[in-house]
This record gives C-alpha cells, structure tokens and sequence, in this order.
C-alpha cells in the first residue's frame, strides 16, 4: 500500500480516508470491510467513520492521540456501564500493522446532534440529565484508575501553562474576567478527598443531544481520576445561565460539592477557553465554545 494521505491541515499526521480505512477493517476485521463507510468527522485527536448504520471506526490522527485510544479501549468497558447515557464502549479493537502504525477502535454509532452545534437555551432541557451522568461517573476510582497530567489535578500543577495562555493568547475575549477566575480557582481549598473518576473533556463537542435529551457522552481517551472540578467546568462551556443553575443545582443534589469545588470549576472552565480558540479555522465549532465560556465566565 501507498503511504497514507497527506494530512488535511497542520494537527493531523495521518488523515485516514476511506480508502485507508476499509484496508484495516479488511486486514483486521474482514468480516465488517464491505459495510458502507460514510459521515467521516475529525477532531484535535481522532477521525471517526461511519461504518453502516450502528458501528463507527475510530482512529487516531497522530501519535500523541494513540494512547488516548488504548485508555478507552482498557477503561471504558469498566466505567461506561456507571453512565445512565450511552457511551461509546469498544466493540473490537485494531493493532499497529505495515498500514497503520497506531492502536484503532470499532464503536458503535451513537446517535444525536453534536452539542457544540445546537442553539445554547435549547440544552437547559437536559442540563439535569448531564449532572446525573458526571455525579455517577464522579464514583472513587481504584488505586490502578489512570493518571491524566492534564486534568482532574491540582490547579497549581497547571499554574504557569495556563497563566501563559491567558496572558498572551491573541484576541483573547474578557481577558481580566478570564484572569480573575483562574487566580480566585488557585486560592480556593484544593480537593482533600478521594480521588474520583474524572471524564476529563465533557465539553460540547463531546456531547450528542437530540429531541432535549442527552443522547450521549463521547470521546473518554482523557479518562482519568481525581479532583471533579475539571468536569464540572462544563456549566460554563455548554450552558447558558439557567442552564447552569439547572445542571449545579442537580449535581448539588445529587453530589454535594461544596463552594471550592465550583471556584475551581469556573477556573478550569476560564483556563480551556484559550485552548478552544487556538483553531478557529480549523475548529469553527470549538472556537464558538471558547467565545461563549468567555463571555459566560465574564457576565455570569
């Protein structure tokens, strides 16, 4: 075979096409390689397929995304099952080979609209439904649970790398706002208790939703463990204000955390906006993301 495509813009190493990925599902699992491949989507880690109507492949597009795949693929079969929303456990798995040189997965096909892609006032509907699903995940993971570096940990692990992202970003919006936040989230108590599963990306683009229901929670490569707040920082990426209420008032009941753990939420949420804008063109839908924690975290 020829060497894979070029890549379709600066973040991707490998763009796996169709061509290349009916190849792996022939050389892998030939039992699915004549099922039609369509709906291709791609994001910062992972371009997935279509397979048929109820199966999706996913596929790293480059090298630091693959043991993000190898999480899913050990983890999630032990903690999906917790999540009263679909989630997308590995169905079989794929190996490096001569095609490809990094771990893949077959998925089902989880249906619903990509929630970064659907009117904000529109998710208050199942803003409670999503607190359930992070109070259930938010469980006291074992000893062996993953370490992510970059969430569930201590705010002051990530003091100077997000405090240079605010601080020099380009056309950052609500800087001081932004700023605030993140300083106040790094003198708030840190979290004393157990650590707990953490998602580590419940932002919008890994959410689908359909007819005002959460139809599922995606993209579980970050699945780490620790300190809730890195997950509850989704009240100020995908929810307007009632929204917000609705979804902590719901995680308060079901889950307690107290004032510190919302401090340090709002301070993740203020930390990822600069990450969300760093691909406008790229990235349309995850640049709006930004602008709109921006402006929650500076009006709200």
């Amino acid at each position: 075979m020829s060497a894979p495509p070029a890549p379709a813009h600066p973040l991707i190493e490998i763009d796996v096409d169709e061509s290349l990925a009916r190849a792996l599902l022939a050389e892998q699992h030939p039992d699915l390689a004549d099922r039609p491949l369509h709906s291709r989507m791609h994001g910062w880690d992972n371009i997935t397929w279509r397979l048929g109507d109820d199966l999706a492949v996913r596929l790293p597009v480059r090298e630091i995304s693959a043991p993000l795949v190898v999480n899913e693929q050990r983890w999630l079969p032990v903690v999906g099952g917790r999540v009263p929303v679909p989630t997308p456990v590995p169905l079989r798995t794929g190996a490096p080979s001569p095609l490809y040189p990094w771990p893949w997965s077959v998925v089902p096909w989880l249906t619903g609209t990509v929630v970064a892609a659907t009117d904000v006032a529109g998710r208050t509907a199942w803003a409670a439904q999503l607190a359930d699903a992070l109070a259930a995940l938010h469980a006291e993971a074992p000893a062996d649970a993953p370490h992510n570096p970059y969430r569930g940990v201590a705010l002051r692990d990530r003091a100077q790398v997000v405090a240079t992202r605010l601080e020099s970003a380009p056309d950052l919006p609500h800087r001081d706002a932004l700023l605030a936040a993140w300083h106040d989230g790094l003198t708030a108590p840190e979290w004393a208790s157990p650590a707990v599963w953490v998602h580590g990306d419940p932002h919008p683009g890994n959410l689908l939703s359909d007819g005002g229901r959460l139809t599922a929670l995606l993209d579980f490569g970050d699945l780490g463990h620790g300190d809730p707040a890195s997950d509850l920082a989704t009240a100020w990426l995908t929810f307007d204000a009632a929204g917000r209420a609705a979804f902590v008032a719901r995680t308060t009941q079901r889950r307690g955390w107290d004032d510190a753990t919302w401090r340090r939420a709002r301070a993740w949420a203020a930390g990822l906006v600069p990450v969300f804008l760093a691909h406008p063109v790229e990235y349309p839908l995850m640049a709006d993301v930004g602008r709109h924690a921006a402006e929650q975290l500076a009006t709200h």
